[in-house]
């Protein structure tokens, strides 16, 4: 399970994004302030922070450049006021890997923190397997019984999301949110569509599937 650290010091913001992300198979860890904050960011060591740039104690800009000078390479999102001066050479400097502006919405955040987990490497290990299948993340490819199988973008997204939060619930909406992300957002029958795709690739007997489970009126279950 990867982790995610929360620094900003209002605090019902703090537990709506910890609470969010939580929904979503990540920890979280929270930090009030910039100390605190630069405190758990060396002892936590989570996969990626979440920063606002204005903290009591040690600023939010002060506070990525120390990271940064310590040789932390935990990515890092800001998140900005609308007022805040922000410019891309700004967040280069402090070594940020992107900003989200507040107010922001959930699907927009969820969006930012997987395409930053996606670049930095970090969303998955190199080498899944399951049942026959192996997944290499790194290059990309899956094989069944040592023979490669094609996917589609979609298909693939969607199996890396269920090789991370095996043996658990997911509903069709948190599936679609995702996977699909908030710019594209179709409907539930996209999810169920692709599930079948799934199951035809990768299960022994599609028809009786055992790793991609059907949850009544909620969703599905990965079991590896």
């Amino acid at each position: 399970m990867q982790t995610i650290l929360v620094i900003d010091d209002d605090e019902s913001l703090r537990d709506t994004i910890a609470i969010l992300l939580e929904r979503e198979g990540f920890r979280t860890v929270q930090a009030a302030d910039g100390k605190q904050g630069l405190d758990q960011a060396l002892i936590a060591k989570p996969d990626l922070i979440l920063v606002d740039l204005r903290l009591p104690l040690i600023s939010g800009v002060d506070l990525c450049k120390r990271l940064r000078n310590s040789g932390v390479a935990t990515p890092i999102i800001v998140l900005s006021a609308v007022c805040d001066e922000l410019d891309k050479v700004l967040l280069l400097e402090i070594g940020a890997d992107d900003y989200v502006v507040k107010p922001f919405g959930t699907r927009e955040l969820l969006a930012r923190i997987r395409a930053v987990l996606r670049r930095s490497g970090v969303e998955s290990h190199k080498l899944t397997a399951f049942a026959g299948v192996e997944v290499d993340l790194e290059r990309r490819v899956i094989s069944r019984n040592g023979e490669a199988i094609k996917f589609t973008p979609a298909e693939y997204n969607l199996l890396t999301y269920f090789l991370q939060n095996p043996d658990r619930v997911l509903s069709r909406d948190m599936i679609l949110n995702s996977v699909w992300g908030y710019e594209s957002f179709p409907n539930t029958r996209t999810v169920d569509a692709h599930v079948v795709r799934l199951r035809q690739k990768l299960e022994p007997d599609p028809n009786c599937p055992r790793h991609f489970l059907t949850v009544h009126r909620v969703g599905y279950r990965f079991l590896p």
